[in-house]
């Protein structure tokens, strides 16, 4: 989550509505305890996760959910959520190449991108080396999910094309937009609401 004033005050009305569901007080102190040990996650997940502990009919659904109840349910979704993230990675590597820049609608797949070498460079790996990647990505993406780090991302992933075009003084090509249009404008502009978007919306590229 952002340290914003309308994060905190979205976040402290989910942690009151909660404890109101289990017919329990809970303090500001309480609900600041619960900001620091979640706020790594994304709200959505956070709200998706309470809404679960909820529905359980075990003995644990019955109880105020702690910290760590909500955590075991929210590590599954980062390690569904970094598949998916690797599965536009994949698709845009095979459909689009090397060559041309790319944006995609996830601001920590560029984080993750620039940190593996960049875009050029991921796409000129062997087969062979795939499975790997793929592995390294994800362990990469997941890394920066589950910690407090909001990294810095490049807004665009330089291709071959622009990446030769700018050493030699050369006009420079727009990028191709993987996913989600407006999510993709708002990486390429530097507004990103958040990092670690992935979502089901395995838009192709435009």
């Amino acid at each position: 989550m952002t340290e914003t004033p309308e994060e905190k005050k979205r976040f402290a009305s989910l942690i009151v509505g909660i404890s109101d569901y289990y017919r329990r007080e809970i303090s500001k102190m309480a609900i600041q305890i619960y900001w620091e040990g979640l706020r790594q996650f994304d709200y959505e997940s956070i709200e998706r996760a309470m809404w679960q502990h909820t529905q359980s009919t075990d003995e644990a659904g019955k109880w105020m959910p702690q910290i760590s109840d909500l955590k075991i349910m929210m590590h599954g979704r980062t390690h569904d959520q970094a598949a998916l993230a690797w599965s536009k990675v994949n698709m845009a590597v095979r459909q689009v190449g090397p060559i041309v820049d790319v944006v995609f609608d996830d601001a920590l797949v560029h984080r993750v991108i620039a940190d593996m070498g960049g875009w050029a460079a991921l796409g000129l790996k062997e087969e062979k080396e795939w499975p790997f990647i793929a592995k390294e990505f994800e362990n990469r993406y997941r890394g920066y999910k589950m910690s407090d780090q909001k990294p810095e991302y490049p807004k665009t992933l330089i291709g071959m094309a622009n990446a030769h075009n700018g050493a030699s003084g050369l006009a420079i090509q727009g990028p191709r937009l993987v996913g989600n249009r407006e999510l993709c404008l708002q990486v390429l502009r530097g507004q990103a609401l958040g990092l670690g978007n992935a979502t089901r919306q395995l838009e192709g590229p435009q």
